[in-house]
């Protein structure tokens, strides 16, 4: 079916069958016809089932009709809509920004659980669309959090985001730590990770719309942890913690780094549902001073 052959009365079911085919005609997942409807017209799961006997509309057939067609290219689908979930929460995102990932939000829900009672002070370097930042503010409102970055409008988004969710951050535009002052109990960072040589293996759809700055890293994907590792010395409180975010593979030489910048810390690697290494945790053992 094309879309010219659509009945005047076409279901939800109609349509979102057609979608789902053009976008396996173009090789993309077809599974972002559901998403992409679900966003498109804001319908909880429940509704989307209940819905699918009805007549779409004919404004609103033609918007995602268009929608589709974006996808087909490859453009994100949280592009398409502007927005992504994260811990329950909707995000506007933008070509500025790096799209929020599950694996990201996985260990976020086993991090935030896992912090003392206490208020604590808060650096989250490179935030990007302020997720983990305003999300960790959200949960923990008595904490003081800074949210840095070297993009402009990347912070830009993330002030909306904070905006819209009254989360009330601090941000900061700041090529790593130098524009930030004091210490911290918290470090935590999703920096770029890729290594330049992996850009052969990666989804088009990351290339051709995602920030560069905000994926790839110099030195085989370990730049940043370098810089995040050295400049947080001095700066991370005695019994403070640092989490970063890593690639797969780099979990061993990411915990080297920080291993080497504070050697009396407890450096550990947390692996994901996959079982693949996520995230480095460092606990620091004295000031570093």
């Amino acid at each position: 079916m094309n879309t010219e052959s659509f009945k005047e009365s076409s279901t939800y079911a109609e349509v979102l069958s057609w979608a789902s085919s053009f976008l396996k005609q173009k090789k993309k997942d077809p599974n972002i016809a559901k998403w992409l409807m679900k966003e498109r017209f804001s319908l909880s799961l429940t509704d989307f089932v209940s819905c699918q006997k009805k007549v779409m509309d004919k404004e609103g057939k033609a918007h995602y009709i268009r929608d589709i067609k974006e996808a087909g290219k490859g453009r994100p689908p949280q592009h398409i809509v502007g927005h992504e979930w994260f811990y329950d929460r909707k995000f506007q995102v933008t070509e500025s920004t790096l799209i929020p990932r599950p694996e990201t939000e996985e260990w976020f829900y086993d991090y935030i659980e896992s912090l003392p009672k206490r208020p604590l002070r808060v650096l989250d370097v490179g935030t990007g669309s302020g997720v983990l930042a305003i999300s960790h503010k959200l949960e923990r409102p008595k904490d003081e959090v800074i949210a840095i970055d070297i993009s402009q409008p990347a912070l830009d988004v993330a002030k909306i985001n904070a905006q819209k969710l009254g989360a009330d951050i601090s941000f900061v535009l700041s090529d790593m730590l130098s524009n930030v002052s004091g210490e911290f109990d918290l470090i935590l960072s999703n920096p770029p990770y890729i290594s330049q040589s992996e850009r052969s293996v990666m989804d088009e759809s990351v290339i051709d719309f995602e920030p560069h700055i905000a994926l790839f890293a110099e030195e085989e994907g370990l730049y940043f942890y370098k810089k995040i590792a050295e400049q947080s010395v001095g700066r991370l409180k005695k019994e403070g913690r640092m989490i970063l975010e890593i690639g797969y593979q780099q979990g061993g030489y990411v915990k080297k780094i920080c291993q080497k910048y504070f050697p009396k810390a407890t450096v550990t690697i947390s692996k994901d549902i996959n079982n693949h290494d996520r995230t480095i945790h460092v606990k620091n053992r004295t000031s570093n001073k």
